[in-house]
């Protein structure tokens, strides 16, 4: 059974696609009901260990001989970023644990008083398939490093002046909220989101194309062996360059710029990108329907060390579908309008931030 979340953003009506079953729609009351069908008829199978099963053979070629990676493929999963606290010292969870891992987190999701509804979220998402209690496998913590004491100190400094004057200008706006940069879309590429969690890639001898459908941004990595750009080239996604070791294609990717630093989902440090900011991946088909990615990210001015993570991702029946996205956009005169009529009216209060 396949569950499709048909879904731009910043809407408040869902709609879930099963295949064989009519149109459904879900609210979030019923999420806490709803996971256990959706997680049986996914096959979420029961088994023992933690580990995860993969059918390692030769991988399907392209004419030209390179691993044939191209597809789109589905992310999602309610495997998190970093790992709780209250399962610290656990890399795995049984299958008994995981189930009610996910009845908790379908039941945080169904109760967020968020801009995008619970109808909107991946219903039939669920652990990896070793049931890993988080994405990062590096540290053995599933942490993200601490942060440097410069970037701290940044992050502490940018924090106040968004408290205190966020709407001072265009420029203190997030790109994730302009519909620009951020969320899922990386790189690098991680299930941080509860929506559009697929990825098409496109080969050919030459380059290696990625197409995201969060914030829809195209990635197009060179695999002649051509240097990376001048390092005062800084682009909003990278430098990229690929090669391939053995039926492994890795992508480096370095010259980032420091305006495509964002902060969401609880000021998520690991995405505060910066000309030191160095990110290498690597995409692996393990079988027909997986794609096993991996990723290093470092960066020694904003974290203590660096820290890798491992994301399986499945291949999807469906199509990419339109992240028509461009609210942030066409309403920032009209946010910043209105900030400056309240500054009239109550200059004191929007001094203080303390308007809603």
């Amino acid at each position: 059974m396949k569950v499709r979340i048909l879904c731009s953003t910043c809407f408040l009506v869902g709609i879930v696609l099963i295949e064989g079953v009519s149109f459904l729609s879900v609210t979030p009351r019923s999420l806490s009901g709803f996971f256990v069908e959706v997680a049986e008829a996914a096959g979420l199978a029961k088994q023992e260990g933690g580990t995860t099963k993969s059918n390692i053979s030769a991988p399907p070629r392209t004419p030209w001989g390179t691993p044939d990676l191209q597809g789109i493929w589905d992310y999602h999963t309610l495997t998190p970023l970093q790992r709780p606290d209250e399962l610290e010292g656990r890399e795995s969870l049984t299958y008994e644990e995981s189930v009610e891992f996910t009845k908790k987190r379908f039941e945080v999701l169904g109760g967020l008083d968020n801009a995008i509804s619970g109808d909107w979220w991946d219903f039939d998402a669920e652990l990896t398939e070793d049931r890993r209690t988080s994405v990062i496998v590096d540290p053995v913590d599933g942490k993200i490093p601490q942060l440097t004491e410069k970037a701290r100190k940044q992050l502490e400094a940018s924090e106040e002046a968004n408290r205190k004057r966020p709407f001072d200008s265009w420029e203190g706006q997030r790109l994730a909220d302009r519909c620009i940069l951020g969320y899922t879309a990386g790189p690098p590429i991680l299930p941080v989101y509860p929506v559009n969690n697929n990825v098409q890639l496109f080969q050919t001898q030459q380059y290696v194309a990625l197409l995201n459908e969060m914030i829809h941004d195209v990635r197009i990595v060179p695999l002649d062996g051509r240097p990376h750009l001048d390092e005062k080239l800084l682009q909003w996604l990278g430098d990229s360059r690929g090669s391939w070791e053995g039926n492994t294609l890795v992508v480096e990717t370095k010259n980032f710029t420091d305006k495509s630093r964002y902060w969401w989902a609880g000021h998520a440090s690991w995405r505060v990108s910066r000309q030191t900011f160095h990110l290498v991946e690597r995409f692996t088909r393990v079988d027909d329907d997986t794609l096993l990615y991996e990723f290093t990210v470092n960066d020694p001015e904003t974290w203590e060390k660096p820290w890798s993570g491992i994301v399986p991702m499945k291949k999807s029946e469906h199509a990419i579908l339109e992240y028509a996205c461009h609210e942030g956009n066409y309403d920032l005169p009209n946010i910043l309008r209105v900030h400056r009529a309240l500054e009239k009216e109550a200059p004191d209060d929007v001094r203080e931030n303390k308007l809603k």
